[in-house]
């Protein structure tokens, strides 16, 4: 696989393949010199490390070197099977542990400044810290709330699909993405989407974003299927549509999307010929985990705290941020022993590091300082 080459990366981020990362050849953007403290971002789904185009520069300018990989399961990274099928144990949370630490291993980084998650990036950011604190010597938390490890026989159940027969019960039938995205149909609905994958991404992005007019967040009382009915279709699907059919009901309209700065048209091809030729089945196989018990090992730190300073950066218009009742709380009051704030960008939706990026790099600055 070769590096990306693209005149919409920014001048001054780097695209490279490093070979041998725990059993990958891992693609990675960089930026700012090396010898630098390093800063290690982490993107979600369904992203890639072009999402962190925006903020690298301004934070090597402020004098990070910036590492952004392609994750397992993603963009130009290669080495993990594309296989529904397939053996889910590389993509336990250890195991994604075990990548980052490969990789800074290859790049001879013995640590980095902070390790910063956005989305799905934010467990696995959560847990490196949790984990390796001599090595992941601070943590910043995006989008996605950490409520700290699962306790003891909790990684063998499944939360979401405990509350599966309730959704499906309720007048208007419902079902939880994170079910759907476990299912075997899910990543083929996903690269067939009768729009086409790049209107899909459009409408995808759009839906979760600020500039969605539903996005007006509120916490939600409890895990209940009344509770989690309030969410929005991205999250509580009606139960007979696939997502590219959740999500075409809200396509922006043409004026919008050409008004759209953050995710221009050339931008969003970009995710859209990345997943054309990968499928999402890596991503989706993450999400397959919660089902499985795939990442029991983590319930060996049950009740522990991440002891490195901690913050959190979302969108006051951002659902993800309040999409686990009681999540932000638990992580703010005790999953996290040195507690740094809680930030929360206006107008900015889920997609906060694109959508707000210099608000973004403020907070992370303040933070990093």
């Amino acid at each position: 696989m070769e590096p990306l080459d693209s005149p919409l990366l920014p001048e001054g981020i780097r695209s490279r393949i490093v070979p041998g990362v725990n059993g990958l050849a891992m693609h990675v953007l960089e930026a700012g010199e090396t010898g630098r403290p390093a800063l290690l971002l982490l993107h979600g789904f369904p992203e890639l490390a072009f999402s962190w185009r925006h903020v690298m520069l301004p934070l090597a300018e402020a004098g990070f070197h910036v590492i952004a990989p392609d994750q397992r399961g993603y963009g130009r990274t290669t080495g993990w099977d594309t296989a529904y099928d397939a053996d889910l144990r590389p993509f336990a949370l250890l195991n994604l542990i075990r990548d980052q630490l490969a990789l800074l291993d290859t790049l001879r980084i013995a640590q980095v400044h902070a390790v910063i998650g956005h989305d799905f990036g934010s467990p696995v950011a959560a847990h490196c810290a949790l984990v390796r604190p001599d090595v992941f010597r601070r943590v910043a938390l995006m989008s996605a709330p950490f409520a700290g490890p699962p306790a003891i026989g909790a990684a063998l159940r499944a939360p979401v699909r405990d509350i599966a027969v309730d959704l499906a019960a309720l007048p208007r039938p419902r079902k939880h993405y994170h079910w759907y995205y476990a299912t075997r149909p899910a990543n083929g609905d996903l690269i067939a989407a009768p729009q086409g994958l790049h209107a899909f991404f459009r409408a995808y992005y759009h839906h979760k974003s600020g500039d969605w007019p539903g996005n007006d967040v509120f916490p939600l009382k409890g895990w209940t299927a009344e509770e989690l009915a309030k969410l929005p279709t991205y999250y509580v699907m009606d139960l007979a549509e696939t997502m590219p059919q959740t999500v075409a009901h809200e396509m922006p309209p043409d004026a919008q999307i050409a008004a759209c700065t953050w995710m221009t048209e050339g931008e969003m091809a970009i995710y859209a010929r990345e997943y054309a030729r990968t499928g999402f089945q890596g991503g989706l196989n993450w999400y397959r985990t919660r089902f499985t018990g795939t990442n029991m090992e983590l319930e060996a730190f049950a009740g522990a705290r991440i002891a490195v300073p901690a913050t959190f950066i979302g969108g006051t218009r951002d659902w993800g941020v309040q999409q686990s009742p009681g999540a932000l709380l638990a992580m703010e009051t005790s999953a996290c022993a040195d507690w740094r704030g809680t930030h929360l960008v206006p107008g900015a939706g889920h997609w906060v590091q694109q959508e707000r990026p210099e608000d973004t790099v403020a907070a992370l600055l303040e933070f990093l300082r």
